[in-house]
């Protein structure tokens, strides 16, 4: 079985940098700069916003609205309305704001599914959708996008790479479903009295301004004795946990950032495991699961879209939903959805929900078995279906934490059937792969079939991504046999 490396890489790109709020140190320190700024004449205040301009304006979609959003946003941190004029309140803005290099430190866990847009394809090609792994200063990661073509003849043609790099617009979710939402608090253990007093004022569905405002009229009715602070905390926090992420309709896929917007998402969001989830009906929703890590906890996270254009962004809860490498299958089975997981740190698990949100139960599948994964194993990313069975490309972490990418087969009717695995690795980090960020690993969140062959992009050591393709025959019988 010959694995070809394809000579197709995607590398860090410190020239890629999004906008972000910058705090110089609290409240005092921002209303010195205000104050510094409002003591400037008219005249200068025009001169340092053109040299700004000058300097920032094409590395950036509209830095203007950027300025005057982040000035409103110090604003309100330091409760000051003055009347100043647009050009002031925008340089204040720009000194409140800094540049952030989103690939600076490594562009790697690539996913790859086909792209929602298969329309003017040359014959026998298929367009593709890549999300990565970016991480930049602080080791702070974010979810960033590539697109291409594979071709009938098997050759790789990726886009070029937009030139700028565009965050999404967060907004709440419109509505709330109150029983989803109060098993969702019960998941977290808030206290079942303060849960009352706050839904109990919610009619089935809500909004975000309709809770706030039973929190409010449950804080002025709580008695002492229920520990109402902590539990509003929790349930603020759960609601800010679940939004919408909304993408410049003209922003090309590979401008688009997710960036962490939430304070359990403040070290990143890692391992975007893309799906094209095709249900009963015929519905198509690209699924990601990936998760939040805010430096002590680490939170799984369900990404789902049908567009590109609007990202919902919501938890992953339930009594299972532990840990990280969690995999969705790309369509229900006898009815019920389908994940692969790693709850435990080192053993591969199915489990099986009727609720996308909610996963109460897993069954084992594998334990490490050969020596190349005696450490751990888990998934690279969700199964990929075939005339033989499901295809789960697997990773194993063997001596000096050397990463390996693997393989197996499950029934296609029931996945905790083991058809066959390789006893030794499909992938293993070349010499020239070995050094990087973090050295000796091979590393994938995906891969995709198209024309008898697996397309399988990986990440080598935490740093960059390549891509290999391998014949579907050729590996099918090797787990087979």
């Amino acid at each position: 079985m010959k694995v070809r490396r394809l000579p197709v890489t995607f590398t860090r790109d410190i020239r890629r940098v999004i906008t972000r709020f910058f705090d110089p140190g609290g409240e005092a320190r921002i209303r010195s700069v205000v104050e510094r700024i409002s003591g400037l004449s008219g005249g200068q205040v025009d001169r340092l916003l053109d040299e700004v301009f000058l300097k920032f304006r094409a590395r950036h979609g509209n830095i203007a609205s950027v300025f005057d959003e982040n000035y409103r946003t110090a604003m309100a941190m330091i409760g000051m309305s003055e009347d100043l004029s647009h050009n002031r309140r925008l340089l204040i803005g720009s000194y409140l704001t800094a540049e952030y290099s989103i690939e600076s430190a490594a562009l790697f866990n690539p996913s790859i599914v086909p792209h929602h847009n298969q329309r003017n394809l040359p014959a026998g090609a298929v367009r593709f959708i890549m999300s990565l792994r970016a991480t930049g200063e602080g080791h702070v990661s974010s979810i960033v996008f590539r697109t291409g073509l594979i071709t009938a003849d098997h050759q790789i043609q990726i886009d070029p790479c937009g030139r700028l790099a565009r965050p999404t617009r967060v907004v709440p979710d419109k509505q709330y479903d109150k029983p989803l939402f109060r098993r969702k608090l019960k998941d977290i253990g808030v206290h079942d009295g303060a849960v009352d007093l706050v839904l109990d004022r919610l009619a089935d569905s809500f909004t975000s301004a309709q809770l706030e405002r039973a929190i409010i009229e449950a804080r002025d009715a709580a008695s002492e004795k229920l520990p109402f602070e902590k539990s509003l905390w929790d349930i603020r926090w759960l609601a800010h946990s679940n939004y919408q992420l909304e993408l410049p309709r003209e922003a090309e896929a590979s401008e688009v950032v997710i960036f962490p917007q939430t304070s359990n998402e403040s070290h990143g969001i890692e391992d975007l495991r893309m799906v094209r989830f095709v249900d009963d009906d015929g519905a198509v929703t690209y699924y990601g699961t990936c998760t939040a890590f805010d430096g002590y906890r680490v939170l799984p996270q369900l990404i789902e879209t049908g567009d590109f254009l609007r990202v919902g962004v919501h938890t992953i809860n339930g009594a299972r939903a532990q840990n990280k490498g969690m995999a969705l299958f790309p369509r229900r089975i006898g009815g019920h959805y389908v994940m692969c997981s790693r709850i435990d740190g080192e053993n591969l698990y199915i489990m099986v929900s009727d609720i996308v949100h909610f996963w109460e139960t897993a069954e084992l599948l594998e334990t490490p078995r050969y020596p190349w994964e005696f450490v751990q194993i888990g998934n690279c990313g969700s199964p990929l279906e075939t005339p033989e069975g499901w295809l789960l490309l697997t990773h194993g972490v063997g001596p000096m934490r050397t990463y390996c990418i693997g393989a197996m087969l499950l029934d296609l009717n029931d996945p905790l059937r083991v058809i066959g695995c390789l006893d030794e690795p499909l992938i293993t980090p070349t010499e020239k792969e070995r050094d990087g960020y973090v050295p000796n690993v091979a590393y994938s969140c995906g891969a995709m079939i198209h024309n008898g062959r697996l397309y399988l992009p990986f990440a080598t050591s935490d740093m960059i991504t390549r891509i290999a393709m391998v014949s579907l025959d050729s590996l099918l019988n090797r787990l087979i046999s």
